[in-house]
């Protein structure tokens, strides 16, 4: 561990797999090189030659995106690299979830072909577009697949594959989202313009490090793992944003989130742009999120930023109807409940919102859950959320080699996928699957655990460990916010807006403290007892120019 690191921090860091001090290193001369000829991207170098060449001879490229904020990100990423770089009118399609579904699939490249593009990029998505890429190819367009979803068996046939995750890829960071795997692509292609003379006096060669805003919200929403490479980019793009260089359209993004620049950390990301991005995927159309992020205007992008969180709105009342109805479904079905691995499935669920509804069930029931939308006359849409200890994508993978032409088609991650099937297959995947995750899982795994830091001493619990905590982050998937447990008297309550719970209590220290819990009403209640465990982190709250300490709770249980 580095001289000078606190102690507290070094044993939190300690316990997040850090062993030295290089791994605290959060500048950009830290990152992985995806260049490195032993350790780099396989196919960066193909990826490259292609896109640099359309950009030096006026070949028009179309950017094919997804309809989530990892995609949305990615695209604006490269429309902005491309432009600045000198390309000929860069386009951009996303399909439209309810229209197309996921992918470059044939039906899209059909809509792409009323671009006329010469070179067509996939973003976040196409590992697995086989027959999507072959009908590019055959339209006569060059190919160059960029993503970081797990690959199937088969590769698609194009003209550059540029995935961490695929068979014979080097580059150690294997967790990088689909936004990072289209920044390193775009510094290759940079590279290759420099390397021919491309820019001079009348061509300016482009600072990429005005994309690190796009790849720290992209990263940070799409709750990869937060490694060391992935944590040098969400760091540098918090301190453009905190330096008040965010692009117009995060900078609107954050205004009605009621987020201001300077102290923004990765969860003001996961929590507020994200959500508001991801509505327009959810509901409508993502193009509308993708215009936002590449506004140069601010008015402009507050007006869209206002739709977006009109749809964000409108997706939470949607995803409250849905909530009850789950949990209606099992309440009336015990056994459904029992299940190891729980399919829900309405008719009336929205598609676009299952995957949150999969989340919210999940994390209450302590199991891998598949909620499912019909989304034709003998179809529906699986979107699957996991456990620690379960594989999804693997999961699948097996049901699928079990039971032949069960699933149309599926993909995905560890802890999140999506799916296809036919509606009157639904009980039999529903049988096969949970026969799976009772075959992988332990009666164990299944049981709830809150893992804590544990306790702080009483001086430690101050507005300089708070100061010190947001500090030092960035914190996320992998490499969790620290959380601290500790028994606590109950001096009073008040339940605000319904559903937090504030709570004046007195700790082991000699001064009594604050602590507030956002949305524990509804999940735990209000505490009855007079010693309560808390698990919680401190925090700095800034009321009327006066900063003190706050805990924030995330669970409390009678002590």
């Amino acid at each position: 561990m580095a001289d000078g690191v606190p102690p507290l921090l070094a044993r939190l860091y300690a316990a997040r797999g850090v062993a030295h001090a290089a791994q605290l290193r959060l500048g950009l001369e830290a990152l992985a090189p995806p260049a490195h000829p032993q350790r780099g991207l396989r196919g960066l170098a193909q990826a490259a030659a292609i896109l640099g060449e359309a950009v030096r001879t006026g070949r028009r490229i179309l950017i094919v995106g997804d309809f989530d904020c990892d995609g949305a990100t990615s695209t604006a990423l490269c429309m902005d690299a491309l432009r600045a770089m000198g390309a000929a009118e860069p386009c951009f399609i996303v399909p439209n979830r309810f229209e197309y579904g996921y992918g470059l699939t044939p039906e899209i490249v059909a809509l792409a072909r009323d671009y006329a593009p010469d070179v067509l990029m996939t973003v976040d998505n196409g590992i697995s577009s086989i027959s999507g890429v072959a009908a590019a190819k055959a339209a006569g367009m060059q190919v160059v697949v960029t993503d970081h979803h797990l690959p199937g068996a088969e590769l698609p046939a194009a003209d550059a594959i540029v995935n961490p995750n695929q068979p014979g890829c080097p580059f150690p960071w294997k967790n990088s989202a689909g936004v990072g795997v289209a920044f390193y692509v775009m510094t290759a292609v940079r590279a290759y313009l420099r390397e021919r003379g491309h820019f001079g006096p009348a061509r300016p060669e482009p600072k990429l490090t005005d994309l690190l805003d796009l790849l720290a919200v992209g990263t940070v929403a799409d709750v990869v793992t937060l490694d060391d490479n992935n944590r040098i980019l969400v760091a540098q793009g918090l301190r453009r944003m905190n330096a008040g260089q965010a692009r117009p359209g995060l900078r609107a993004l954050l205004e009605v989130a009621g987020r201001a620049p300077g102290s923004l950390n990765a969860a003001d990301l996961g929590f507020a742009v994200g959500p508001r991005l991801n509505a327009a995927g959810r509901l409508a159309d993502m193009s509308i999120g993708i215009r936002c992020l590449l506004s140069r205007d601010l008015e402009e992008a507050r007006a869209m930023a206002r739709q977006l969180d009109e749809l964000n709105r409108e997706r939470r009342a949607i995803e409250d109807v849905m909530r009850a109805e789950a949990q209606m479904a099992l309440v009336k079905d015990e056994a459904l409940a029992e299940r190891w691995g729980v399919c829900l499935y309405d008719e009336q669920w929205h598609q676009g919102v299952i995957g949150i509804l999969a989340g919210r069930l999940k994390d209450q029931l302590h199991r891998p859950v598949i909620a499912f939308a019909r989304t034709g006359e003998d179809e529906v849409k699986g979107s699957a959320r996991s456990i620690r200890g379960l594989h999804l994508r693997d999961a699948l993978d097996a049901v699928a080699s079990r039971h032949p032409g069960l699933l149309s088609k599926f993909g995905g991650h560890a802890m999140a996928a999506g799916l296809t099937l036919r509606l009157r297959d639904l009980p039999a995947f529903a049988e096969a699957f949970d026969a799976e995750v009772r075959r992988v899982l332990r009666p164990e795994d299944l049981q709830g655990v809150l893992e804590t830091d544990g306790e702080l001493a009483p001086a430690e619990i101050s507005l300089e460990t708070a100061t010190l905590l947001a500090g030092a982050g960035p914190w996320g998937q992998g490499f969790p916010e620290p959380l601290f447990e500790g028994i606590f008297e109950v001096l009073d309550t008040k339940v605000l807006k319904e559903k937090h719970l504030k709570l004046w209590l007195r700790g082991p220290g000699p001064e009594p403290l604050e602590g507030i819990h956002f949305g524990g009403v509804p999940h735990l209640g209000v505490p009855r007892v007079s010693y309560v465990r808390l698990a919680y982190v401190p925090q700095i709250n800034e009321y009327r120019g006066e900063r003190r300490v706050q805990l924030r709770v995330s669970h409390w249980e009678a002590a």
